[in-house]
């Protein structure tokens, strides 16, 4: 029997593409189901900053003369997906969440959209996203505000909001999010879905609005871990629009894919991630120390492991982080400050206070963090931790606080550019998803996937879907 509307856009890429290489399924049928659900629910959800609906049926119709054809691409050909406002579409508009660039319509794709475009992908439209990747909740920049689908009064997670939000939603298949301290892995930890920051250099930045050159990473992110490798694929590889692209080859990611981790080596960092904090929900660690069990029980070593230099990680995110993007947004800052919300605009100015010798500092001790991840991953296969110390907080909760003043679980890694995943691990007392936090070695995104496909193919969070 044909699946209705609403199981076609509950369908997993893999179980779509399927159907679409079978020719069960037209990717014209697809796609039109995912604009009937966006039309019927973003007015509350609010994922979305711009729908491409005639483009997507253009692109639906095309991809499905050319499977008629026999000319089938792969895994997402005729696959619906979305991407964060960030990611230049020729053509199209991309606004990075901001006044600043409302009216920005770029003449070439990104890196990744052209890649994700070449696949047979099909675009549905541009996700709404905390103003420039800052992070803040910000009813000033003049963009909507997404929701999270497991309960509309909590927050999303950012700055990827409108990407977690919609996935989680079944309002696209997969989508990019973009992350400089954890804007894939926190919404993907806050909505219950999968979030992949890759290897620093693994996906091109080319064609993406950034705020830090030297932590700004791009990612998937998707139901599932199936899901993730599939765009991860697709999107990994060397390019020289990035001067930071890697050009070590791109394995098949979906030989990871094994629910094996008999005598897999995970150390938790307990020091630092379950520390004696109030800003650490106890809920949360409960919930992560149930995972580590099950990951125990499935044949993996579990130890304790130290890394030093932790505690500065926060401060030397934010003196590098508001530095690089002061010196990007400087121009505007200076020349149009009021089309800045008010949050973007405070904190972006923050980073004209730091002087050259902050950021050098700040860059040794990112140094001697590397060093301290590089030798701690030597004893260990990866590391595992909460995502998010907090699950999502309601709106009329969140406190007026810079990013630098929270406790982040994810900063470290894109301080030292290290491979790592959120993964659903289960939910608080009040329905809340909580995220599992797997980071490995560089480039060993296979170890980090065959942990979290594995830990997902035991709990089988995926079978749960928020009811809107």
């Amino acid at each position: 029997m044909r699946p209705d509307t609403t199981e076609l856009c509950y369908l997993t890429i893999g179980e779509a593409s399927g159907l679409l290489s079978s020719r069960k399924l037209s990717p014209v049928e697809l796609t039109r189901a995912f604009l009937d659900r966006i039309d019927r629910l973003d007015g509350v959800v609010q994922a979305y900053i711009t729908v491409l609906g005639d483009e997507a049926m253009g692109e639906a119709r095309r991809a499905e003369a050319e499977i008629l054809r026999g000319e089938y691409k792969g895994p997402l050909h005729g696959i619906p997906i979305a991407l964060k406002d960030l990611y230049d579409t020729e053509g199209v508009r991309t606004t990075a969440g901001s006044r600043v660039m409302s009216d920005r319509v770029p003449t070439a794709d990104a890196t990744t959209t052209a890649r994700l475009k070449a696949a047979g992908s099909i675009l549905l439209g541009k996700l709404t996203m905390h103003e420039f990747g800052l992070g803040d909740l910000d009813a000033t920049s003049g963009f909507p505000m997404a929701r999270n689908p497991w309960n509309l009064e909590h927050t999303p997670g950012g700055s990827s909001s409108g990407s977690g939000a919609a996935v989680a939603a079944g309002l696209c298949m997969a989508a990019l999010g973009s992350c400089t301290g954890g804007s894939i892995r926190g919404p993907a930890s806050h909505c219950g879905i999968v979030g992949l920051k890759a290897t620093y250099g693994r996906i091109s930045r080319a064609g993406a609005v950034p705020m830090s050159w030297t932590m700004d990473h791009c990612g998937p992110m998707t139901w599932n871990v199936e899901d993730t490798a599939t765009m991860l694929q697709a999107t990994a590889g060397h390019d020289f629009g990035d001067p930071a692209s890697s050009p070590l080859p791109v394995p098949d990611y979906s030989k990871s894919l094994v629910e094996d981790v008999e005598g897999l080596r995970i150390g938790v960092p307990r020091h630092f991630f379950f520390a004696d904090d109030p800003q650490i929900n106890r809920e949360t660690l409960a919930t992560v120390e149930t995972a580590l069990s099950a990951l125990e029980s499935l044949g993996a070593h579990v130890e304790e492991v130290t890394v030093p230099s932790l505690q500065y990680a926060r401060a030397v995110h934010a003196v590098i982080m508001f530095s690089e993007a002061f010196a990007y947004h400087r121009p505007n800052l200076l020349a149009r400050p009021d089309d800045f919300g008010v949050g973007a605009r405070s904190q972006f100015r923050v980073g004209g206070l730091f002087s050259s010798s902050d950021y050098l500092r700040a860059q040794r001790v990112r140094n001697v963090l590397k060093g301290e991840f590089a030798r701690t991953l030597e004893d260990v296969d990866v590391i595992v931790s909460p995502t998010r110390p907090q699950p999502a907080p309601r709106f009329d909760q969140v406190e007026e606080m810079t990013i630098s003043g929270l406790v982040s679980f994810t900063n470290p890694y894109n301080l030292t550019g290290l491979p790592a995943i959120s993964v659903p691990c289960g939910f608080t007392s009040d329905g809340l998803p909580v995220g599992l936090q797997i980071a490995g070695r560089p480039y060993d995104e296979p170890t980090v996937l065959r942990a979290a496909f594995a830990y997902q193919q035991h709990a089988r969070l995926f079978e749960k879907r928020p009811q809107i």
